[in-house]
C-alpha cells in the first residue's frame, strides 16, 4: 500500500544561543578547569554552526543541575515543542487532532512517564482511543527511524492516520562536572528542536506528492562505545567518540548500498540523499563515502549552521528544506545513531499525481 507524507513542520524553543556567546560562556566555565580547553575551543569557530536554540536561557548553564532540574526542564520544553510542531503539521495537512489514529513520539533526551503525548493529550484534543507509540533511545537516528515506524503503521490493514512527533532537548545534557572531551564537543554542536509529520495511505489532494518507501536499519556489532549516553546521579552524559567521521568514511557506503538494494534501488538512481548533519566533519565524510560532489549537501550545512545538531529531528529540518526548494525525484533519507546504527528511508517526490 502506498504511504504518503501529508505535511512536515518544525518548531524551535525560545532561546537562541549565538555560537560566539556559547564559546565565551564555555570558556568562563571550563577555561581554568580543563587543561585542553584552549585547544578544543577552536572547534567553536570551525564547527559550521552560527547559532542553535535551547529550552533554557544561557545563564541556566552556568549553574549546577541534577537529574530533577534537567528533567523538569525537559518535560516543560518537550511538551511545548510537541504542541507547536504537531499543531502546525496538522494544520498543514488539513487534519484535526481527533482524526489522528496513532501518534508516534520519538525522543531520547529526557525521561517522561506518562510520555509527552499523554501530557499534551488534552491540549492537543486527541481521541481517547488513540494508539500511542513512544520511542526512546534512537538518538540521532530517531528522525529517519521514526519516519520508518510511522510509515509502517500507516501502511497497515486499517490504513490509520499517523502523527509523528520527534523532539530533543540535547542542551540539557551540558555537564560541568565530568571534564571530558566529549562534553566540550557536545557544547560546540548540540541544540534543541522538534519536527512533526502527518503520514497516511490517503493520496494527498495537492502536491508535491511525497511517497515514503520501506525503511532500513543497519547495526554494526561491537560499536556500543561510539555514541550514546552515560547515566549517573547528575544526569545524562554524552558518549561521542572521535572515530565517528572515520567510521562513516569507511562504512557508510556499504550500509547505504544494502539499504538501496533492500528497496531495489541503485546509487545512480538517487537524485538527492537527505542526511542528518551530525557535524561538519560528518557531512564531509558522508560526501566522501557516497562519492558525492564536495559541498553538494548544502541543505544539511544550512540546517547545521542555523540550528546546530538537534539529534533526531535535524534530518527532518533538512527534509523540509529540500522539499521547500522544490526538489523532486528519488531520494534517500539517512542518519546515524547509537547502536551504532544507520537508518535509511527511501522516498519519491513528484510534482503531480
Amino acid at each position: 500500500m502506498p504511504v504518503f507524507l501529508h505535511s512536515l513542520s518544525t518548531a524551535l524553543p525560545p532561546h537562541c544561543l549565538d555560537q560566539n556567546d556559547v564559546a565565551a560562556r564555555a570558556a568562563m566555565i571550563f577555561g581554568d578547569r580543563y587543561p585542553q580547553f584552549d585547544r578544543l575551543s577552536k572547534t567553536f569557530q570551525t564547527s559550521g554552526i552560527n547559532q542553535r536554540y535551547s529550552v533554557m536561557p544561557i545563564d541556566w548553564f552556568s549553574q549546577d543541575h541534577g537529574w530533577k532540574d534537567r528533567n523538569d526542564a525537559y518535560l516543560a520544553g518537550a511538551s511545548d515543542m510537541f504542541l507547536r510542531a504537531a499543531t502546525a503539521a496538522l494544520a498543514d495537512a488539513g487534519w484535526t487532532a481527533d482524526q489522528v489514529d496513532c501518534v508516534v513520539t520519538v525522543s531520547s533526551t529526557g525521561i517522561a512517564t506518562p510520555t509527552i503525548e499523554a501530557r499534551v493529550f488534552t491540549d492537543m484534543g486527541f481521541r481517547d482511543d488513540i494508539l500511542r507509540v513512544p520511542v526512546f533511545g534512537l538518538g540521532c537516528a530517531g528522525g529517519v527511524s521514526g519516519l520508518s515506524i510511522a510509515r509502517t503503521i500507516a501502511g497497515g490493514q486499517d490504513a490509520p492516520k499517523v502523527l509523528l512527533v520527534v523532539i530533543e532537548a540535547c542542551s540539557l545534557s551540558f555537564r560541568t562536572d565530568r571534564l571530558q572531551k566529549a562534553d566540550i564537543i557536545a557544547t560546540v554542536l548540540f541544540g534543541d528542536g522538534s519536527a512533526a509529520a502527518c503520514i497516511s495511505a490517503d493520496h494527498p489532494a495537492t502536491g508535491p506528492f511525497v511517497q515514503l518507501g520501506k525503511g532500513y536499519q543497519k547495526i554494526w556489532p561491537d560499536t556500543l562505545q561510539i555514541m550514546g549516553w552515560d547515566v549517573d546521579e547528575t544526569g545524562l552524559g554524552v558518549v561521542f567518540d572521535r572515530s565517528i567521521p572515520t567510521f562513516v568514511t569507511e562504512n557508510f557506503a556499504d550500509a547505504a548500498g544494502q539499504a538501496l538494494a533492500a528497496s531495489s534501488l541503485r546509487h545512480d538512481q538517487i537524485d538527492r540523499y537527505v542526511c542528518h548533519p551530525g557535524g561538519a566533519k560528518v557531512v564531509e565524510a558522508i560526501e566522501t563515502a557516497l562519492d558525492l560532489p564536495s559541498g553538494i549537501l548544502d541543505a544539511e550545512r544550512d540546517v547545521l549552521r542555523d540550528t546546530g545538531n538537534m539529534s533526531a529531528p535535524t534530518v527532518m529540518f533538512v527534509m523540509k528544506s529540500v522539499l521547500a526548494a522544490g526538489t523532486t525525484g528519488q531520494m534517500m533519507a539517512c542518519a546515524l545513531g547509537p547502536g551504532f546504527t544507520g537508518s535509511f528511508l527511501p522516498f519519491q517526490v513528484s510534482g503531480a499525481a
